[in-house]
């Protein structure tokens, strides 16, 4: 599953492939069960001059009584739909998604990057009701970009002003609970970057309400920040000291009256607070003197056994030999709140970031392309070649697609790779395409090979014309879009 994770490419062994940039778009936003606006514009900064590589979005309060919920697991929500018409002409596509009740986290990139994400897997962890309800928790999707192993953590914690411990607890719950299946980074902290963001529910103590609001008025947010809980926790928990936040230097983003600016007039008047939050960590390449010693310490008091003591020794000197030769740089460019949007009780909240890394390997797993003419009156062939060792699978397939496709599953048609395969050699393999399942009206289009181990597109071809069937014309058929497949009915029985 993790060869590509281990082996990187060998024109990046020769050292030409240092200090890439990547530009992150990241958003978290307690949408209080309200359906999207019509313009998500200012929330994806769609008129920045700067395009983001990758858009991360993290809801919390998705709408999700029964019958809205069934229909959600069939197809997307109202709010994947809306990013995803917003997104894809943009050339973005969805990479994954997850759910769980209220929460939801979705990832989007560039479609030049989608070959080089890899072992993508999701997870969610319940916190609400005694670990039994969904409604507080945290979805989490996880991935190696460019061999860089990156987790991203959507939570909504305990709500109430009280509730501080208990929301550090579930935080911890969620970190210690959530694993994947991934040799090399099985727990959220075995990442290179973890990025932690939602509805976290701190708020502002010992501060009146006054005080707080005056601050507001005065832009010195600064005054509040030492008695943000969060902040607080910090101080003394040592699985929070491992992240970073920028400067709270924008409003507190919850609790608005909707449809407005204005904070919470109702009976309850809830104090101000910075409820939503991004925050990451990047973990450390060296152990502090002191930290090492509280390591020894702790393998002293478990008394490992020798030879995991000695696995757990190999696996840091390999981290540490990666890092050194692969490293990872994080630079936060904006953290704010967008005040413009106003459904909700919460404020948006927006986190850009520069991710500077050293490529592990920049070429496919895979090179496809379509042989010969396409269209809907012939068989075709799909050419392909792995361009360097990975897992297939019996569940692998190759996907017809529209340019300008939205997402993995947006395909036209596909075919197994095992199944259809025709001609095999050491290079080069062929798979069979039923003219039956080419669509009749054409179109430029790609193909992706999709890894069912890694849960990911690992090559796409470059754009081919599919051409309108003749025979279709000639006959007087007409093409017909079923379950996402232009066929072709007679004139007859398409008016019936």
């Amino acid at each position: 599953m993790e060869e590509d994770e281990e082996q990187a490419d060998l024109d990046t062994k020769k050292g030409n492939h240092f200090g890439h940039t990547f530009r992150l778009h990241m958003v978290t936003w307690n949408v209080a069960t309200a359906d999207p606006p019509e313009d998500l514009a200012s929330l994806l900064q769609l008129n920045s001059p700067k395009s983001p590589d990758l858009y991360v979005i993290g809801l919390q309060e998705v709408y999700s009584g029964p019958l809205r919920f069934l229909s959600d697991m069939l197809f997307d929500d109202p709010w994947s739909q809306a990013l995803i018409s917003t997104l894809a002409p943009r050339n973005y596509i969805k990479v994954s998604a997850v759910r769980m009740q209220g929460l939801l986290l979705l990832f989007f990139s560039k479609l030049e990057h989608v070959p080089f994400i890899r072992n993508i897997q999701t997870t969610y962890t319940r916190t609400g009701l005694f670990g039994y309800w969904g409604n507080k928790g945290g979805v989490s999707v996880r991935l190696a970009f460019y061999g860089h192993t990156l987790c991203f953590l959507n939570c909504h914690l305990a709500a109430h002003m009280d509730y501080a411990s208990e929301r550090v607890d579930e935080f911890e719950s969620i970190m210690d609970a959530q694993t994947f299946n991934c040799k090399k980074a099985p727990k959220i902290v075995d990442h290179r970057l973890v990025f932690w963001l939602g509805d976290l529910n701190f708020r502002i103590q010992d501060h009146g309400m006054h005080f707080v609001r005056t601050c507001i008025n005065d832009q010195t947010y600064n005054l509040l920040w030492s008695k943000d809980q969060l902040i607080m926790m910090k101080k003394k928990e040592q699985m929070l000291q491992e992240f970073e936040e920028g400067p709270l230097d924008f409003q507190p983003t919850y609790k608005f009256d909707r449809n407005s600016d204005t904070y919470d007039s109702s009976g309850k008047k809830r104090k101000p607070a910075w409820t939503d939050r991004i925050l990451w960590r990047l973990r450390s390449k060296t152990l502090s003197p002191d930290k090492r010693e509280e390591e020894k310490s702790s393998s002293d008091e478990k008394k490992l056994p020798q030879q995991e003591e000695e696995e757990k020794e190999k696996k840091k000197e390999e981290e540490e030999d990666e890092e050194e030769e692969y490293p990872l740089k994080i630079k936060q460019e904006l953290y704010t709140s967008n005040m413009e949007y106003s459904i909700s009780d919460h404020k948006p909240v927006i986190g850009i970031f520069n991710l500077q890394l050293r490529k592990m390997f920049d070429t496919p797993l895979v090179r496809l392309q379509a042989e010969g003419d396409w269209s809907a009156d012939i068989d075709a062939m799909v050419i392909y070649s792995p361009l360097q060792p990975f897992t297939s699978s019996t569940w692998d397939w190759i996907g017809l697609y529209k340019v300008g496709f939205s997402s993995v599953l947006d395909y036209i048609t596909y075919t197994w790779v095992k199944d259809d395969e025709v001609v095999f050699n050491e290079e080069i393999m062929q798979v069979y395409v039923s003219k039956e399942e080419i669509p009749v009206r054409g179109g430029e289009c790609v193909l992706c090979y999709f890894s069912s181990t890694m849960q990911s597109i690992i090559g796409i071809s470059e754009p081919f014309k599919v051409h309108e069937s003749k025979v279709a014309l000639e006959e007087g058929f007409l093409p017909e879009r079923i379950n996402g497949l232009n066929k072709a009915v007679s004139e007859d029985e398409f008016w019936k």
